[in-house]
């Protein structure tokens, strides 16, 4: 796997090897930054569910200011920690080593794009958004991209947002829920 596009377009990502992780491929992400982006402008990222980090490190290096990267498992930290210092900018992102739930009352500010991949997607994805709107941490003009697997179906709304753009790649299936 490797970085799609951006200011580390072409460098490697490490991932975990088995299965306590699924690593979105260089496609699929390829093709859900062409949805969502495919640059920015700016704005701060948080991934929920981080895995190998490659989601928040391709956002980053498409125009993303900063990430915030929430991963419990601890093999996956060490790989997510490798994958940050590739960038050679690890100022930029943080990794709270946790579970996604105690990240939620750890984290402060807005994010303008949110990642959330999690492992049993309908169930966790619908509290998830209901949680970061509670808290007020989703900005204005956020874009909450979800990543399941294209079985699942995700309901038109949730708390404030609704299904912007929805899209299945293969066996996976990218949701995009905006204000």
């Amino acid at each position: 796997m490797r970085i799609v596009a951006g200011k580390y377009g072409g460098r490697p990502l490490k991932t975990l090897e088995g299965k306590t992780t699924r690593p979105t491929s260089d496609k699929v992400r390829g093709a859900m930054f062409n949805m969502i982006g495919p640059y920015f402008d700016g704005g701060r990222v948080l991934d929920l569910f981080a895995g190998s980090g490659g989601l928040s490190i391709e956002a980053v290096s498409r125009g993303m200011d900063s990430a915030v990267l929430v991963e419990r498992d601890r093999k996956a930290q060490a790989i997510v920690q490798e994958n940050i210092r590739m960038t050679k900018e690890e100022s930029l992102f943080q990794l709270l080593k946790t579970e996604a739930n105690h990240a939620l009352g750890q984290l402060d500010g807005q994010f303008d794009l949110v990642f959330l991949d999690p492992p049993y997607a309908k169930e966790e994805i619908v509290a998830n958004i209901e949680e970061l709107c509670q808290r007020q941490l989703l900005s204005q003009d956020v874009m909450v991209v979800c990543e399941t697997d294209k079985s699942v179906d995700l309901p038109e709304e949730i708390a404030e947002l609704g299904i912007w753009k929805q899209k299945t790649y293969g066996i996976s299936k990218v949701t995009v829920y905006v204000r």
